[in-house]
């Protein structure tokens, strides 16, 4: 039995996006980057996931206004 992958709620996930952002602070230290720009980055990448989770949240929600629209509740 295959069973769909729910990207939309993988994405909007708080816990993924800081995962993210710490692996790829790691990958900086790693790499040698300073303070300065491994913060920059992981603000960057919590913002991205900021914005994505609006989106699908807003999505989700303009989806089910059209669904009560459709059926008249």
């Amino acid at each position: 039995m295959k069973t769909q992958i729910d990207w939309k709620r993988k994405l909007s996930s708080r816990k993924l996006w800081a995962a993210v952002a710490g692996i790829v602070a790691g990958l900086a230290m790693v790499f040698g980057l300073d303070g300065d720009t491994i913060s920059n980055v992981a603000g960057a990448v919590v913002s991205v996931a900021s914005l994505v989770t609006y989106i699908i949240a807003e999505g989700r929600v303009d989806a089910a206004w059209a669904k009560k629209e459709e059926t008249g509740v």
